[in-house]
Formats: C-alpha cells, sequence, structure tokens
C-alpha cells in the first residue's frame, strides 16, 4: 500500500489512510486508530525529522507499511504511538498508553520502545543485550518485529537526511540484522528492499554498476520478457487455466551477492529474468510446470519443488530455469494465490488472510526457531556462542534433509549428521553412535545435502557425546545440547578443571592467595556474573561454557580488593612472604610456549599424543622436563584431583608458527574401524601416501566378517592438518569410523 500524507500546512492528516482501510472491507476500529493518531501527533508536536519534516510524518508513513501488510487495530495504532514513550518521556508512559488504548497496544509499544538501538558496532555484551531483548519482544508477540520492519524501512527510504557517518551505521545494521530477520519471517518484499537500500549506502560504486549492467541488459531485451509472456499465456490458455502472469528481473543486491561473494560473472546469473505464474490450486501448479517444460529446455539441477517440501519461513513454490528460444536463460516461478500472499508477506500474511485459533497455533509452529534460539541465549554466559547461534541457526540458507520415515528436517547449511541428530531429539544425539546416508554408512562429521535420507543409528551402552563434538557440530541448538549434558553427566570432572584454571589465573595476579582466599575470590566473581554457587562457576568453566579470558578482568579485580585489602590490614609472617616475579613465555625448541619459568626440556605425553591446535597444560615431571598433555586427557583430569601433584601443573600454549603447520611433524593416532576386506588396508595406506603422510605404526585385530579395528599412527603438522586426513579416509568405501586415539 503506498499513500500520500496529506494535511493543511505543517499538520497531515490520516484521510487517504482512512479511506483506503475502509476499502479493504475489513472490521477496522477507525474511531481507535484516528485517536492513537491524534495522540501521537500531539505528543509530538514541536518535533521535527533530519530531512526539516514534522516528527508524525514519520509515524503516519510506518502506520501505511503497516496497514500494507494487512495487520490489524492494535498494530495500527502502536505504529503511530510506538516513538511515543522513548521521544516524549515526560507527556506519556507505558500506563497513560495502557489506560488509553488497551494493553495490547500498550505491549506492542513496550516491546518496540525496548528494541531500539540495536546497534551492531555495540560492545559484544551490549550488542548481545539487544539482540535479546527483540527476541523476548518477538516472543511475546510477533507483531513487535512487523511493525519495527516497517519503521526501518521507513528509515531506509529517508535516510539521506541524516549524517554520512550515521547513514553507514544504519545501512550495516539493516544489512547484518533486520534484511536477515525479514527472511527469516518470510517478508520478501520487505527484505529485497531493505538489502537495496542498505547496499546503496554501504558500497555506492558496487550498486551503481550493478544498476548499470541491470539497465544495459534490460534494454538491449526489453520486450525478452513480454514475448516470453505471450507464448506462454497462449499454451496455459489451452488448458484452460485461471492465471497471472508477472516478469521481473533480478534485485541489485541478489546480482551484487552472486558477483562478489560466489565469484560468479554477469554470465553465470541464469536468473536474470524470471516470469511468475499464479495459479489457483496446487495441482494447477505442477500442470504449468509441465507446460513449461514442454514448451523449453529447462537446464539440469535447477528445479526446486519448494511445494512439496517448504522452507522454514513457509515459503513455497515450484521453481524451474529454462532456456528461452534467443538462448536466453529465464527462472519460472509457479505458486498459488495463497503461496503467494505468504511469499510476499510472510508470517504476517496470516494476520491478513486467516484468523482464529487454527492461525495462531500454525504462526506459534512456525516461530519455534526464536524459542529454540533464547533457550541458547538463555545459557550462554559467553556473548560469543550467542552470536555464533545468531547467525547460524537464523541468519543462514537450509538444507532440507529427510529422516527415513519421510519427515523433514530443516538444516542451517554446513550442518552436519551431529547437528542432524540433536535437531530430532537430545537424547537421540546423545545415544548416536553412527549415521547412513541413503543406506550408506557416513561418518557423523558429513554434511548432509539437500534430499538426502539420513538415519542416526543409536545405542543405548553409548557412553554420551565426546568432547571433540564441540568443535564439529554447526548449530547453536546441538552445541549447546552437548555443553549441558557435560554440564550435568561430568559435572565432578568439570569442576575439578574450571577450578584450576581459575586458580592459575589468581596465581597470575601476583602473591600467592591462601585457600579461604581462593573460595572468596571465586564465590564473588560468581556472583558478579549471575552464578549463585562457587561450584557452579568451576562447572561452567569446566565444561566449556565460559572461557577463563572472559572473566581474568573480574578474577584481578576480586584479586585486589581481597588480598591486597588484607595485606594493609594484616602483618605477613617473614616465612610466608614470596617473592613475585612476572611470568614470562618461554618458547621452547618444540614449538610450547610456557608461561613461567624457562629451562625445561619439552616431552609429549604419549597417553594422549598432543597436537598443534589442542588446548594443552605442562606437568613438571621429576627430572624429566616439562610432559605437554591435551588439557582433556583422562591423566591430567585424575592428577589435578590429586593436592601433592596440584602445583605441577602449568599453563602451556602453542607457538604460532606451529599453528601454521609451516614446520614439524607430530604423532596422531588413528582409531579405524571398517570392514574386514581385502585391499582396504592398501587404499588406506595408498590414500595417506597421496597426502605425503608417513604411517608411524600400525596394529589391526581382525574380528570375522563383523569388521576390523586398527590403530595407526601417523605423522601430521596440526590439528586441521589431522582433521583433513581424517575426512579423506573416512571418504574410503568400507571405512566406517576414524576417531583419535591413544597410546
Amino acid at each position: 500500500m503506498s499513500i500520500t500524507v496529506k494535511g493543511q500546512g505543517d499538520r497531515p492528516d490520516i484521510s487517504n489512510l482512512i479511506s483506503l482501510l475502509k476499502k479493504t472491507g475489513k472490521h477496522y476500529d477507525i474511531e481507535k486508530i484516528e485517536q492513537s493518531f491524534e495522540y501521537a501527533r500531539e505528543l509530538h508536536e514541536g518535533q521535527f525529522r533530519n530531512s526539516g519534516e514534522p516528527y508524525i510524518v514519520h509515524p503516519i508513513a510506518v502506520a501505511e507499511i503497516v496497514a500494507g501488510l494487512g495487520l490489524d487495530t492494535d498494530s495500527i495504532c502502536a505504529a503511530f504511538l510506538h516513538d511515543t514513550i522513548e521521544d516524549c518521556p515526560d507527556k506519556t508512559s507505558f500506563a497513560e498508553i495502557k489506560r488509553r488504548f488497551g494493553e495490547s497496544v500498550a505491549m506492542l509499544v513496550d516491546g518496540l520502545t525496548k528494541m531500539n538501538d540495536i546497534n551492531i558496532v555495540d560492545k559484544e555484551e551490549a550488542h548481545m543485550e539487544n539482540i535479546r531483548k527483540m527476541l523476548l519482544a518477538m516472543s511475546k508477540d510477533i507483531r513487535v518485529i512487523f511493525i519495527k520492519l516497517c519503521d526501518r524501512l521507513h528509515n531506509m527510504r529517508t535516510l539521506d537526511a541524516k549524517p554520512e557517518n550515521k547513514r553507514r551505521i544504519t545501512a550495516l545494521e539493516t544489512m547484518h540484522v533486520y534484511a536477515p530477520l525479514a527472511h527469516r519471517l518470510g517478508m520478501q518484499r520487505i527484505k529485497q528492499e531493505l538489502e537495496n537500500l542498505a547496499l546503496a549506502y554501504l558500497d555506492p560504486i558496487g550498486f551503481g554498476e550493478i544498476s548499470g549492467y541491470i539497465e544495459n541488459k534490460y534494454g538491449q531485451n526489453r520486450d525478452f520478457i513480454d514475448k516470453v509472456r505471450e507464448y506462454i499465456s497462449a499454451k496455459l490458455d489451452e488448458y484452460d487455466i485461471n492465471y497471472t502472469l508477472e516478469g521481473r528481473v533480478k534485485t541489485v543486491y541478489s546480482i551484487y551477492r552472486k558477483i562478489y561473494n560466489q565469484n560468479k560473472s554477469f554470465d553465470e546469473i541464469y536468473d536474470f529474468y524470471a516470469l511468475r505464474i499464479i495459479v489457483d490450486t496446487e495441482l494447477e501448479c505442477y500442470t504449468a510446470l509441465g507446460i513449461i517444460h514442454e514448451l523449453y529446455k529447462s537446464i539440469p539441477g535447477r528445479f526446486k519443488d519448494y511445494i512439496s517440501t517448504p522452507k522454514p519461513n513457509m515459503y513455497q513454490s515450484l521453481h524451474t530455469t529454462v532456456i528461452g528460444r534467443d538462448g536466453i536463460p529465464f527462472e519460472v516461478q509457479i505458486r498459488t494465490k495463497e503461496m503467494h500472499h505468504v511469499a510476499e508477506y510472510g508470517v504476517a500474511a496470516h494476520w491478513k488472510y486467516k484468523s482464529g485459533e487454527q492461525s495462531k497455533a500454525e504462526i506459534d509452529e512456525k516461530l519455534q526457531w526464536i524459542s529454540k534460539l533464547i533457550d541458547v541465549e538463555n545459557d550462554a554466559i559467553n556473548p560469543d556462542d550467542f552470536m555464533h547461534a545468531l547467525k547460524i541457526d537464523i541468519f543462514h540458507d537450509e538444507t532440507f534433509v529427510f529422516t527415513p520415515k519421510g519427515d523433514v528436517v530443516a538444516l542451517p547449511q554446513g550442518s552436519t549428521i551431529i547437528d542432524f541428530a540433536y535437531a530430532i531429539h537430545s537424547q537421540v544425539g546423545h545415544k548416536m553412535v553412527g549415521a547412513k546416508i541413503n543406506g550408506m554408512i557416513a561418518p557423523i562429521d558429513r554434511i548432509p545435502q539437500n534430499g538426502e535420507i539420513v538415519e542416526i543409528i543409536t545405542s543405548q551402552s553409548s557412553k554420551g557425546p565426546s568432547r571433540d563434538w564441540l568443535k564439529i557440530v554447526k548449530t547453536g541448538e546441538a552445541r549447546n545440547k552437548i555443553r549441558q549434558w557435560f554440564k550435568k553427566e561430568k559435572r565432578p570432572e568439570n569442576i575439578v578443571i574450571g577450578r584450576a584454571e581459575i586458580e592459575r589465573e589468581i596465581a597470575r595476579c601476583g602473591k600467592r592467595a591462601n585457600e579461604a582466599q581462593k573460595k572468596e575470590i571465586i564465590a564473588n566473581v560468581a556472583h558478579r556474573i549471575g552464578i549463585q554457587e562457587a561450584d557452579d562457576l568451576c562447572n561452567t568453566v569446566g565444561y566449556g561454557g565460559l572461557a577463563i579470558s572472559k572473566i581474568a578482568a573480574k578474577i584481578k579485580d576480586e584479586y585486589d580488593r581481597v588480598v591486597k585489602a588484607s595485606e594493609q590490614n594484616e602483618d605477613v609472617p617473614e616465612e610466608e612472604q614470596v617473592v613475585t616475579r612476572t611470568p614470562k613465555n618461554i618458547r621452547s625448541d618444540s614449538g610450547i610456549i610456557l608461561d613461567g619459568e624457562g629451562g625445561y626440556a619439552i616431552k609429549f605425553a604419549k597417553c594422549c599424543n598432543p597436537l598443534p591446535g589442542d588446548r594443552v597444560i605442562g606437568f613438571v615431571t621429576k627430572g624429566y622436563g616439562v610432559s605437554i598433555h591435551k588439557r582433556d586427557c583422562p591423566n591430567v583430569i585424575e592428577g589435578m584431583k590429586k593436592e601433592e601433584f596440584f602445583q605441577r601443573w602449568i599453563p602451556a600454549s602453542w607457538d604460532p608458527a606451529i599453528l601454521s603447520g609451516k614446520s614439524g611433524l607430530y604423532e596422531a593416532i588413528l582409531k579405524i574401524v571398517c570392514e574386514n576386506r581385502i585391499g582396504l588396508l592398501a587404499e588406506i595406506s595408498s590414500a595417506l601416501a597421496d597426502m605425503k603422510v608417513s604411517i608411524t605404526q600400525l596394529n589391526t585385530r581382525g574380528s570375522g566378517d563383523d569388521g576390523m579395528n586398527m590403530n595407526m599412527g601417523i605423522a601430521c603438522k596440526n590439528i586441521e592438518h589431522y582433521d583433513s586426513i581424517v575426512s579423506r579416509l573416512k571418504n574410503i568405501k568400507g571405512v566406517i569410523s576414524v576417531t583419535r586415539g591413544f597410546n
């Protein structure tokens, strides 16, 4: 809906808006809408936009866009009032709006007020808090984000009036937050306009180049779409199909993304032209598809059926790309009228075309991803985890995978079989011991492709997930469920590991704290970040839910307050005084950096064979230097429980030059489970030879026709090199699994 605001002098009114609302035939409370407008105009009296216009022009424009989405009376009222609490705090309040217009309008306005200032250049904690507010507001009433998107759309349309630095910040925020949200909600029309407007400010040169290309190419073939429409129309008429034909060219941003992100040339963009066929029934969609393929040659691999397998944002359509009679490729989209409304307006279409409990149930089902993300956020003390979940689970394209029963599971692109297992159910993930793709055994870190059938093999004797899975999974949901398992099932072990991490950080602060002071410091840090018990903090650090670097500053603050304050009040006995020295990083020839004193000989523990890239720790041995272990080595976990060994564990890390893989080889042990067939060992050896990987040791144990277990030592550069070797071996036919082993 596009409406021109009319008014006398500097007093705009909404007569056109009211007129068009009446023409829709829907039941709107016109009196309530007019009252909310008059109240907003009164509150914003004397306020002006950067352009010099009266501020009320903006709420009117937002209300117009909201009405265009077909939203209800309360949404239109909230659009008029959405800035009043923030911009006029001395004139109105949540309670006053509730008294005048009811709780529903007040809640919408309150939610919109709390969503202000979602700024992607904020510090990570502030940014996470703003996103959290937005998601919570959306979970309470999805209309909040509809109105916010309309507000952002009008702001982007009038962004020229802002200073240049604010234009870029707003455009960046729009591109990274609001446009992806519009896409996730299925609101393609708003999403595309936001992307194009944002791109014009973020890369005006690129925007201009592609706009010129579109104009030039369209100018050369200006009558192409008209000819195609005429030709297809004649054929559809023969089948007596009631249809609408629409033609379009691809948007500037869509072409920009393919050229710059996917490194494609203009000639490789096959869907520059597109034709949309809108029919009455689903059966007619497939009939029209058959007609198109009868008239034109289709391009292999360019057909997608989103009707039988809708996208998570409810989008449904048939897509096919064909070659026109002039040799020009073009895309054809075929959908019903209802599918088209959902494609344009997404979840908002339910307000426009449906009502009642059924509509609410459908909306709740489609918005489960918000609840899942809020669950991740509630457990994500580390902002990085939450932002990772946000980027992967919401702002990525989807892959559609089938269960053996034919159910469709939508996963973010790049998700692994582990992600798939946890998407089905937590216990399926926890009990997983293997998987099949299209009936064939597949490694659990494999990335399923669209349309593949994935079967998860579970066992009640499974010991649960591996910590290594945290490095493999892509979705926040899977990562969160794995961490929750370790948090619950390995709590005693986590507490030992976490307390040792924290106490080492305390020791870095200077003079050694006594046991009572350490306990006080840990308890205080826990309370400062919202954790009630010290053991809970140690547990969180131990299972990887919180990086020690995130609380290092708070530990230092509490050390200064607890230890140094006590020193001022007490005389420390001379025998307890310790000469403190600033720790120094000592590089060894082996590629290990020890945090502390140098002069130690370095050796790598055979119990866990650490590789560059693994988290490591050092143990000062008696007479044999420092033994380097993986941080999660069972011997480390047990050793830290013993008081007599505690002070002999010292922080260690890898030299960056070693991490890059430019020098040095390290032994890793592979545990390979495979079929017991002739020639398989030769194939494995040949694959390693092709990768120039040496075998350092080999032990095999056959188990009849059921398979064979193999322990193999290999020389590799770092953990990335190791992962690539494992990936190559898993692709060999007959190899069932490859895992990290120990001597």
